[in-house]
């Protein structure tokens, strides 16, 4: 094992695969004379030339579409994205074109192409700079959608990720490039689909992923010092999400609290409840849980945005309400 910050984690895999395979090219704001807007890709210019990690002019929609179209040739894109709010602009490439090449063709055209950036809010970037769309895309079949929560979690799903040969969403986080941790040495991937129990416990199950899970870790070591032992499962991909995992979970433990950050109206937590209830509902011992943002845009304040972001100090409170505490 070797410790990589979440970053160099990105860069490493992206690189490995580049070297691999010579389909796969980068392209995007600032990867490559600046070497990423949050150093993601740097060295990747050095290494593999202009014709292979591309600057572009601010324009989402123009080189979403051409990777898009670039998959149709034979090529196997990486396209980042500074920000996931940003590709709001490029949403239409991605959901009416690369989710739906393959069927629209007949299958004559897979679209093996990953878009990749930050996700969520980080501090006072205000509302339209703060905004989790996991389950935006998460709604539409065709796409595949990834949030890691650590280095080593990161290299093994994006590598995954750039060899599949369906559209990943891969969505990071700008609070988490600077996170160090321990990432396995050599050629590794993490198969898309398969959550990590992330601590094991007997009293309660807590659901996450991305960034925010780091305060469901909180919340446990908090509620540990009380006798209470909470088992964390963390998602790792949202599409296709590991019902087993958690269902199996849910019927050790007989309870339930997600916490995830996203508006509470029809998110990844609301689909995870309604599969729970249906599937394991004479295991629950209490209604299920859920922990989201205020259903308002994000705020600027600092004082405010701390109201609107979930803490461990709700999970805490959740998990001894599912407890009857």
């Amino acid at each position: 094992m070797k410790t990589l910050q979440f970053r160099q984690a990105i860069a490493e895999a992206m690189s490995e695969e580049m070297r691999r395979d010579e389909s796969i090219y980068l392209m995007g704001e600032e990867v490559a004379e600046y070497n990423g807007a949050y150093k993601a890709s740097k060295g990747m210019l050095d290494e593999f030339g202009p014709k292979r990690v591309i600057d572009t002019p601010i324009s989402e929609l123009g080189f979403a579409g051409i990777g898009v179209g670039s998959t149709m040739t034979g090529n196997r894109p990486i396209i980042e994205f500074m920000t996931f709010n940003f590709a709001l602009v490029g949403i239409d490439q991605i959901i009416n074109n690369a989710a739906k090449i393959r069927q629209m063709s007949g299958g004559q055209f897979p679209c093996p192409i990953v878009f990749r950036g930050p996700t969520a809010s980080a501090g006072q970037l205000a509302a339209t700079h703060s905004q989790a769309f996991e389950s935006w895309y998460a709604n539409c079949p065709g796409l595949k959608v990834v949030v890691p929560s650590n280095p080593a979690d990161a290299k093994g799903l994006l590598k995954a990720a750039i060899r599949d040969n369906d559209p990943v969403i891969f969505m990071e986080s700008e609070q988490m490039y600077g996170d160090k941790g321990e990432v396995p040495e050599g050629d590794y991937t993490i198969p898309l689909g398969v959550a990590d129990i992330r601590r094991e416990g007997k009293d309660v199950t807590i659901v996450s992923f991305g960034k925010i899970i780091k305060e469901a870790d909180k919340a446990a070591d908090e509620l540990e010092k009380e006798g209470i032992s909470c088992e964390i499962i963390d998602l790792r991909t949202v599409k296709p999400l590991d019902y087993e995992a958690v269902l199996k979970s849910v019927k050790k433990t007989n309870r339930l609290v997600i916490l995830e950050e996203a508006w509470p109206f029809g998110n990844v937590a609301t689909e995870i409840t309604y599969h729970v209830q249906a599937h394991a509902f004479d295991y629950l011992d209490a209604p299920i849980v859920k922990i989201n943002t205020a259903d308002t845009p994000a705020p600027y304040s600092p004082v405010l945005l701390e109201e609107w972001l979930p803490n461990y100090k709700d999970v805490v409170e959740a998990v001894k309400r599912v407890l009857y505490k």
